[in-house]
Parts: structure tokens; C-alpha cells; sequence
């Protein structure tokens, strides 16, 4: 099939440096806020992904120009107010969750309605939980079924200020509300439990009125309404999530080295990094610096270390929430039974992710009890497959696509992986990469 890739070997060892792809929930915060400043915003490293191209058709549609060439970017904002609401607008969030719900955030003072619209698998996703905390500022917020997209929203120009509960860990949501609150007059108070940070170190080096006091399970954010967004350039660094895979490929490989350069590894995001090591891994940051309040390193992978089971820690799923795929790959190869809890919010992303999991550890023949929020890995460190497996119709989440073909690589076996296509969302450069990792030096 045109769109779908065979693999029929395992990957032999490597020694690699590689770069991968700028860090997506930067790159659409960047666009988002970028948009709204006085004056020319310049980025390189842009990741130019689907979601991201879809963040910058949506404030195309707002009346924003944008230039990009390569991976340089050039956005001209028309200051806070310079949005322009016109009648009949329609904004696709396409694959893009983070795109779908940040936005919202900024049209609650919209003159006109909106319609936002995203691809079938976003219009299954969860938006209620966004549009409950919006419509308390004062929007109108109109959901199919009072829960999905399409949704039609309807901006207020007496927005009040709220208090918000964020209870499970969703950086998206939170973000929403931050960005609510600085178009609202007052303070808005948000309790959250801890989620990856981006837009509050973003808004911290722009001066924005945000105020972060961190406690052990939740932080409390202060927000207050802004006068002016500064333009400000921004070179994007790489992607932890991204990186994720390519990790994971040299964690299961034997005698391989891989060093990626310039990664992203804010506290938030470094869960994968955190239980990878717990299990055994040998992985090393190098070079270490902090960009705009971003924590920046190269990080070296060694693989073919004895491999153990985990009883995972909960505190530790928020900042591995997109790589929980690929972890799972690692318990199938670990000594003894691991254990993951507290796993609800993997089955509100792209495609039931816990539910992917389980059938792609079914499919490698690894035993495995899920439930619908926790799941059992009874790993075999000596999983060699012979055996042609499939995969498809998993509503073309790139995180599963990616994760077949490092299983794939790392397991052997006769391997068919449909829509090939999906990783545009988020990781085009992907099989550049893996075939990178395929030549010998």
C-alpha cells in the first residue's frame, strides 16, 4: 500500500549525532503569542509540522501576516487587540489539541462568533473541559453534543475575572485560562496540578503579568489583564517528545551510542528521561544551558544495559504523558513485571493510547493487564519476533504510527504500518531520521 511502510529487519548498532525536529508546544505558543505583540516576531527552528502550520492558517485567518522560509519565521503582530473578528469565520485546529484549545483562550473578547473545527479525531476529543472554565470569563461557548467540535465560540467585552481547579494535569487547559486572564480585567486565580510549564516561562520572559507560586502537588498562577506584548524572537529548541523515540530505539540497541543535540528538557517534560533511568537506561545530559527560562541539553543515549521492571510513580506521568507508547516497548524487554497507574488522561489524546498500547503489546506477544487506568507489563528480556504484524486503523495518532516502527526496529519481525502520512502532525522529518540511524559510518 502507497501510504503504509514494511520493515522486515532489525536495526544494527549505531554511533550517531543527531538533531531533531524544534519542540512543538513551544513552536504553537510562540505563533499564538507572537501574534498578539506590537511589532515583528522572528523564529528559527520552527517546527514545520501540520499543527503548527494549522496555528499559523488560524491567525492568518485573524488577520495576522506571516512569512515563513524554511524554518525562519517571520510573524507581524498587530498588538492585543489587532485580531480581526470577521463575520462567518471558520478556524481548523485540524490534528491539533493544543492549537484547538490555546486558542480559544484568546477569542473570548471576540465581536463576532467563531467556529472551530478539527479532523475526526479531534472532534472526538474533550473540549468541555476547556469551555467550562472559558464561559465562567463571560464567553459563550456552544459545543456538539456539550462536549466536542465542532464549537461555535462568542466573546464578551465584560469579562470577569475566575478561580479554576485544573485537577488532571492538562497544560493545555491551563494555558487556555492563562491566556483568558491576561484579556481580563482583575486577577485570575488558577490552582493546577503540575503539567508541562512552556506558557509560563514564555510569559515570564515576555514580563507578562504571571505570577507562579509553586507548591508540592499543585501551583497557584496569578494572572492580571496585560497592556502590551513585546515582539520577541525565538530559536526553537529541540523536542523531548520527538527525541522520545529515538531514545527508546538506541535504550533496546545494542552496543549503540546516540548523542541528540540542543533538546528541550524542561523539568515538565523529562518523565520519559526520569523512568527510562529507574529502569536501568544509561542516559547522560551534556552541555547543559538555560534559553528564555527553557532548560536546554544534549542528551546521550547508550544502549544494551540490563533492563528492569518499575513500579511507576504517578508523580512522573504528567511529564511523560506523550511517551508512555514508547515505554511500554521498554517494559516489554525488562526484567520482571512493571506496573503504570493513573494512566485516564492517555486514552483523551490522539487515539485511546492505553488502549494502543495493550494491543500493540498483545501483538508482540508480550503479556499484559489493562484496565482503564492502569496496566500491567509482564516484560521478557529476551523478545526476538519472527512473526508479520499490522498496524492500522489507530485514527492516524503519529505517536502510534512511530512507536510500530521503533518496536519494529527493535524486536524484528515482518512489520506492516499503515498511514505513514500521520507523522506530518507533529515529526515529518521522522524517517529521515530513522534512515540516518540505518546507514553505517
Amino acid at each position: 500500500m502507497p501510504n503504509s511502510l514494511l520493515i522486515k529487519k532489525k536495526i544494527r548498532e549505531f554511533d550517531k549525532k543527531i538533531s531533531v525536529s524544534g519542540d512543538k508546544s513551544i513552536s504553537i505558543r510562540w505563533v499564538l503569542l507572537a501574534s498578539l505583540a506590537s511589532g515583528v516576531s522572528k523564529a528559527q527552528n520552527l517546527l514545520i509540522s501540520k499543527d503548527v502550520q494549522a496555528a499559523i492558517s488560524a491567525v492568518r485567518k485573524l488577520g495576522i501576516k506571516v512569512i515563513i522560509r524554511d524554518k525562519f519565521c517571520r510573524i507581524y503582530g498587530n498588538g492585543l487587540n489587532g485580531f480581526k473578528y470577521k463575520k462567518n469565520l471558520t478556524i481548523n485546529a485540524e490534528n491539533s489539541g493544543t492549537l484547538g484549545r490555546l486558542i480559544l483562550g484568546f477569542l473570548i473578547n471576540t465581536t463576532n462568533p467563531i467556529k472551530l473545527v478539527g479532523d475526526q479525531s479531534l472532534s472526538k476529543r474533550d473540549f468541555k473541559r476547556v469551555s467550562d472554565p472559558l464561559s465562567k470569563f463571560g464567553a459563550i461557548i456552544k459545543l456538539k453534543n456539550k462536549k466536542n467540535l465542532p464549537l461555535v465560540i462568542q466573546g464578551s467585552k465584560n469579562l470577569k475575572p475566575i478561580s479554576y481547579l485544573e485537577k488532571k494535569g492538562s497544560a493545555q487547559c491551563k494555558s487556555s485560562v492563562i491566556f483568558a486572564g491576561l484579556r481580563t480585567k482583575g486577577t485570575t486565580i488558577i490552582k493546577a496540578k503540575k503539567s508541562r510549564n512552556h506558557t509560563e516561562l514564555m510569559c515570564k520572559y515576555l514580563g507578562l503579568p504571571v505570577s507562579v507560586k509553586s507548591n508540592k502537588n499543585y501551583d497557584e498562577i496569578k494572572v492580571k489583564k496585560v497592556k502590551k506584548i513585546k515582539p520577541f524572537d525565538y530559536k526553537i529548541p529541540s523536542d523531548i517528545s520527538s527525541s522520545a523515540f529515538f531514545i527508546v530505539l538506541t535504550v533496546l540497541s545494542k552496543n549503540s551510542k546516540l548523542v541528540i543535540k540542543n533538546v528541550n528538557i524542561n523539568h515538565s517534560r523529562i518523565g520519559v528521561i526520569q523512568i527510562l533511568k529507574k529502569m536501568g537506561a544509561d542516559i547522560v545530559f551534556k552541555n547543559q544551558k538555560t534559553y528564555k527560562g527553557e532548560n536546554i541539553a544534549d542528551i546521550q543515549i547508550r544502549g544494551g544495559k540490563t533492563l528492569n521492571a518499575i513500579n511507576c510513580p504517578s508523580k512522573l506521568n504528567s511529564g511523560a504523558i506523550d511517551e508512555f507508547l514508547v515505554i511500554f516497548l521498554v517494559a516489554a524487554k525488562a526484567k520482571g513485571i512493571s506496573y503504570f497507574k493513573d494512566l485516564t488522561e492517555l486514552n483523551q489524546k490522539e487515539s485511546p493510547r492505553l488502549k494502543w498500547g495493550n494491543k500493540i503489546l498483545n501483538k508482540i506477544g508480550i503479556k499484559n493487564i489493562v484496565t482503564e487506568s492502569t496496566i500491567k507489563i509482564y516484560g521478557n528480556p529476551n523478545l526476538e519476533l519472527k512473526k508479520q504484524i499490522i498496524i492500522k486503523n489507530y485514527l492516524k495518532d503519529h505517536r502510534v504510527f512511530m512507536t510500530g516502527i521503533i518496536a519494529a526496529l527493535s524486536f524484528g519481525g515482518k512489520w506492516e504500518i499503515h498511514d505513514k502520512d500521520s507523522i506530518k502532525t507533529s515529526f515529518p522529518n521522522f524517517l529521515n531520521i530513522i534512515n540516518e540511524l540505518k546507514k553505517n559510518d
